[in-house]
């Protein structure tokens, strides 16, 4: 249970009001703040205690500095050293608990090598490349032009749509996205900044003034704001990082900004980026690609490619259309499957959709939507570029019954026909009709055909439908050549309205049809569907009868607002997928490190699918393209190879994060040549202005610390960042300095809730150590999860933390203080052997876990499983008293083993209480002998046989499990215990043991059909028994019970005693048992000796009822 001087009233700050942590609030004096809440009346004494622990290890440490890093002369040998690193986060706000989770990993991970004496390597920067801060920068801009400084925005219902997301010069009424489309839905942007619309009110909410808000409107300003304060969030958690390593990105920086010039240039020369034209998801608003991370929603959604037949309106044109006489006009239908065109039979429109004539040249006018044409006009295909033009508005009502000419139909003339369940958010609205191979279509069909008064309704004459069958154009083995008839008739289907089997009939067909199916009709006839495809679908562009289209698989939102549409752009491309150096990215990946087969597999599908990727950019910060400037490096393509510049970053910068003019050595001295000899075993530079002894130095920081041994992430990051870091080492470095590892872990909830800033459930890292502390923090953290599922923090592990620490503090206290009294020598007792036998397991146990970086088992191990140890260790010594020696070694063991997770505590401890020299963080793993498994047996045994001892007699003072107990029977209680022992298996059941044993099959770990050994049962002595009837009842349960338990704990389950002696653990233990029975006298019994079982007297029948056995002994309780 958690100290009620720790309940949630903990997340508000101590004036009452909700929480808004300003960014000057200092760690040091929250305690002073959070001492006490007078509205309350709770204390916050423990959780202070903590912070001001906090505080002086931190002093001792930057005093040290514990965490500074160099290499060594000589190569590491395996083990010798670590170094590990993570996604370095953007700077567009202050860190919070998701980035604390994933970054947990990597810091107990380095911890744990640091303090096993591995020579520990933990970097940390900011990335500030990208669009996010330059939008929300601009985004200010606006709203202080609009509204003032400081702004009087709006309310109610004025406030909506009041500030243009872009100037007013730039948009149209082409490309405006329609206020529904977002109706009862908020962005990913919307959900982190907690609903607040304006950006004015985003920074209001971090807690900063008026006159400081105005600032941001520079994006550099950002750049100067927030990674500071994040060194200190940091720091402030404890992180094991050699912040002389520390670094931004962008231009600002100059040094590393030299690295990825040089890095674009080196794939460029290797032919890895690569000018093109391809499709790509686009922010008309920012008028630059939007990559996965420049999105607000829409993560990994990539461009769907569609053929766009061309569907020609049959002259003359109706009055709804007369505006457009004279030209060419098509509805333009959006189809994932050009090889069917043969069979179509009409064209779908839906009713009460809204549509558009666009004009795409001099001559041709598309019929879609106004979302498809807005994607149109950003792929060359409209008449104002970027702009579709509407000549005219239209509806679905408006286009039934129009006479089309189809390319490839064998129908000369078709019509278009009502269909209600049409997606406008899905291509074009303008759907082909092929009720052959599409279920949709038939049952669509056949309700017009079926239903007069259906027909009616939409004004359809019966020419447009009653003429037009089903053509056969594919033949499947499945389901002959009619497959949406037949799956149709198969399924029960009865109307087009039967979504659910509509959607699994279409699932079945579409799989069939394209990799079984084989082609009836055309030039291809004979050809394999999946053959013919392209073949058909370039034919018909080759022809002018229909064009590529494409749009984004699903909706994106950039982190400007707006709605993203597939742009063809002309820009640089890093050539991901090309088959050579996707081989080697296989080959890297197979090396590597994982931790988990769900990992292995996101990867390997991640490596199927990854194609050229975008990656520049003209709006946001960072790096300009070296060869091409007006061009930006994208925020994904320069972070992938980073992890090398740290080897060498506190030599080039000094310590200075943003790269300023402290160094010997200027950005412009470092060439190609420089950071080819340093990266890529390149001669020595000719000509550089750069000692020699620097560049040495330099190089042998890369070659100690290469290849990276960890780099820990959310599993988001598998199908972008992840996989392009493995592309990038692959390409630029040798093979011996590819990555050796990834961990990747799930998001994290707060108490089981998703964390999002618009319901108040949401922590800065900040916020998390003041309210809980670091230490407390980080426990909660260790016990959220280890796997790939998300996983919760807890505020009420985090307040149990809190009360166990300090109270582990205060017992330590006691105990040294004590110290004379305490029993001195070897530990001699059962309690003792048991205690220290605890300690060795623990040891050995917690270390497996942190090296499979299981923090949570190892928090487990090394914690709570050691303080149940400690306390049943306790208890168990009466009035002996606890051996002094191993209560150190306790104390020294359980302080190095929760060191990776409360490094702050275990200092303190370490060097106030126990009073050892140099940092527990680097003291080494406690020494611990191999594990008495047969003594960990034997306690077991002894607490189980106690337990169950006690509840008997609980029953027999009681008299029954519901009585209640009253005076008289607590008068009456027993005060003689009789515990009769049976140390071997006899009779039936060691005939039924001897017999399992010789058929066990020890290759396989398994036996053979219960049937086999009830036949051997029949022909042993037990068999020939008369009553064996009866006793193969008895055998049977017993036989089962034994297999389980050989699967659970191994073949010594077969055994005929247990691995330890039972009369002496119970006799070496009967002060103990008798103590929590509270008898006066327990006498051990074996049951093989006539004379014990006399001694239960009129209780002696209970032997008979409940016979013992091994592991199981049977009690009787007396009065004197």
């Amino acid at each position: 249970m958690a100290d009620p001087a720790q309940t949630s009233s903990a997340a508000k700050d101590f004036d009452g009001h909700s929480s808004s942590i300003t960014v000057e609030t200092k760690m040091a004096t929250a305690g002073k703040e959070m001492a006490s809440n007078p509205e309350s009346g709770k204390s916050f004494a423990r959780r202070d205690q903590l912070l001001k622990i906090e505080a002086q290890v931190h002093n001792w440490w930057e005093e040290k500095q514990v965490f500074r890093a160099d290499s060594l002369e000589f190569p590491p040998k395996a083990g010798e050293k670590f170094f590990g690193n993570f996604p370095f986060p953007y700077m567009n706000g202050y860190l919070h608990l998701g980035h604390a989770f994933s970054l947990s990993k990597l810091e107990f991970a380095a911890a744990y090598h640091r303090l096993r004496g591995a020579n520990v390597l933990l970097p940390f920067a900011f990335h500030c490349t990208g669009m996010p801060i330059k939008a929300s920068a601009d985004k200010l801009f606006r709203e202080i032009e609009k509204f003032g400084n400081p702004p009087a925005f709006p309310t109610g219902e004025e406030e909506i749509n009041s500030i243009p997301e872009s100037p007013p010069e730039e948009a149209s009424a082409g490309n405006q996205v329609a206020p529904d489309k977002f109706k009862g839905k908020k962005s990913k942007a919307a959900a982190k900044s907690g609903g607040d619309k304006y950006q004015w009110e985003i920074m209001k909410s971090y807690g900063l003034s008026d006159e400081e808000i105005s600032k941001f409107q520079d994006p550099y300003f950002w750049l100067t704001y927030f990674p500071p304060l994040a060194v200190e969030d940091l720091k402030a958690f404890g992180l094991g990082c050699d912040w002389r390593r520390t670094f931004i990105t962008t231009d600002m920086n100059p040094f590393f900004d030299s690295f990825v010039r040089w890095q674009m240039r080196k794939l460029k020369q290797m032919g890895k980026i690569v000018k093109d034209l391809r499709y790509t998801i686009y922010s008309p608003l920012d008028g630059q690609p939007c990559a996965d991370h420049d999105r607000a929603s829409g993560e990994g959604v990539l461009p769907q490619e569609y053929t766009l037949i061309k569907i020609e309106v049959i002259p003359p044109l109706p009055p709804k259309l007369s505006a457009l006489e004279g030209r060419k006009v098509y509805l333009a239908a959006a189809t994932l499957r050009p090889e069917t065109m043969y069979g179509q039979t009409n064209v779908w429109v839906l009713p009460e959709g809204k549509y558009g004539a666009f004009e795409i040249n001099e001559t041709d006018v598309f019929i879609m939507t106004e979302r498809a044409a807005l994607n149109l006009a950003y792929q060359n295909l409209s008449r104002v570029s970027e702009k579709p033009t509407c000549l005219l508005e239209l509806t679905g009502y408006d286009l039934i019954g129009l006479p089309l000419r189809s390319p490839l139909a064998f129908n000369e003339t078709i019509y278009s026909l009502p269909m209600l369940s049409i997606l406008t958010n899905k291509g074009t609205g303008i759907v082909t009709s092929v009720p052959s191979d599409s279920p949709d279509d038939f049952m669509a069909l056949y309700d017009l055909k079926s239903k007069p008064a259906f027909r009616a309704k939409f004004g359809i004459k019966d020419d447009w439908v009653l003429p037009f069958d089903v053509i056969p154009i594919i033949n499947t083995p499945e389901f002959g050549d009619k497959s949406a008839e037949k799956v149709c008739i198969d399924m029960k289907i009865k109307s087009q309205n039967e979504r659910h089997k509509l959607d699994e009939a279409k699932k079945i067909i579409y799989k069939g049809g394209f990799y079984e199916g084989t082609m009836l009709v055309g030039e291809y006839t004979g050809m394999r569907v999946q053959d013919a495809k392209n073949l058909i679908k370039n034919r018909l562009i080759e022809l002018g009868e229909a064009v590529m289209y494409s749009e984004p698989e699903k909706k994106v939102v950039s982190r400007s607002g707006d709605e993203c549409v597939v742009a063809l752009t002309d820009q640089w491309y890093i050539t991901y997928g090309e088959p050579n150096w996707k081989a080697a990215a296989e080959e890297c990946l197979a090396s590597m490190n994982l931790f988990c087969d769900e990992t292995r597999h996101g990867f390997e599908h991640t490596l199927s699918w990854l194609n050229k990727w975008a990656c520049s950019r003209n709006f946001g910060l960072g790096t300009r393209i070296p060869w091409d400037e007006q061009f930006l490096v994208e925020s994904l393509s320069d972070s992938t190879i980073y992890m090398a510049y740290y080897t060498v970053c506190h030599l080039l910068q000094k310590g200075d994060m943003y790269g300023s003019e402290i160094s010997s050595v200027k950005s412009e001295q470092l060439t190609d040549e420089v950071w080819d000899f340093l990266f890529c075993g390149g001669p020595s530079p000719k000509s550089t202005e750069i000692s020699f002894s620097l560049l040495n130095k330099m190089k042998q920081e890369f070659e100690y610390w290469y290849p990276f041994d960890l780099r820990v992430s959310g599993k988001d990051l598998i199908q972008n960042h992840l996989t392009f870091c493995i592309y990038n080492h692959t390409a630029i470095l040798p093979k011996h300095h590819w990555p050796r590892g990834f961990r990747c872990n799930g998001h994290i909830m707060l108490n089981s809730e998703k964390m999002s800033k618009s319901t108040g459930n949401f922590r800065t890292l900040r916020q998390a150590i003041e309210e809980f502390s670091a230490d407390a923090t980080r426990f909660s953290l260790a016990d959220a999860g280890d796997g790939m599922d998300d996983a919760n923090f807890v505020f009420e592990t985090a307040n149990a933390a809190i009360l166990r620490l300090t109270k582990e503090i205060a017992w330590m206290e006691e105990i040294l203080k004590a110290e004379s009294t305490l029993r001195s020598g070897p530990p001699t007792t059962f309690a003792d052997r048991v205690f220290a036998n605890e300690i060795n397991i623990s040891a050995k146990m917690t270390e497996k876990n942190y090296s499979d970086y299981m923090f949570r088992e190892a928090l487990k191990t090394g914690f709570y499983d050691l303080q149940a140890a400690r306390d049943e260790y306790r208890f168990s010594c009466g009035s002996g008293g606890m051996n002094r020696d191993l209560l150190w070694q306790f104390m020294d063991v359980q302080t190095r083993l929760i060191t990776p997770i409360c490094p702050h505590y275990a200092e303190y401890v370490w060097k106030v209480l126990l009073k050892k020299d140099g940092f527990v963080i680097k003291a080494g793993w406690p020494e611990a002998d191999l594990p008495d498994l047969t003594l960990q047996k034997a306690n077991k045994y002894l607490q189980d046989t106690t337990v169950s001892m006690r509840k008997l007699l609980q029953k027999q003072v009681s008299g029954s499990k519901k009585a209640k107990v009253n005076v008289s029977s607590q008068q009456n209680k027993p005060t003689v215990g009789l515990m009769l022992v049976n140390e071997e298996y006899d009779g039936w059941k060691r005939e039924c043991l001897t017999i399992l044993r010789s058929m066990f099959d020890r290759t396989t770990h398994s036996f053979p059909p219960d049937q086999e050994i009830v036949e051997v049962l029949q022909k042993s002595a037990i068999g020939q028994e008369s009553n064996f009837r009866q006793i193969q009842k008895l055998c049977m349960p017993f036989l089962r019970f034994k297999k389980d338990e050989v699967n659970a704990v191994g073949v010594q389950a077969l055994d005929l005693r247990l691995p330890f002696g039972e009369m002496e653990v119970l006799e070496e233990n009967s002060e103990l048992v008798k103590r929590q029975l509270g008898l006066e006298r327990l006498e051990i019994l074996s049951v093989t000796d006539p004379v014990a079982v006399r001694k239960a007297g009129r209780h002696a029948s209970l032997l008979d009822q409940n016979p013992p056995s091994p592991g199981n002994p049977t009690a009787v309780f007396l009065s004197e």
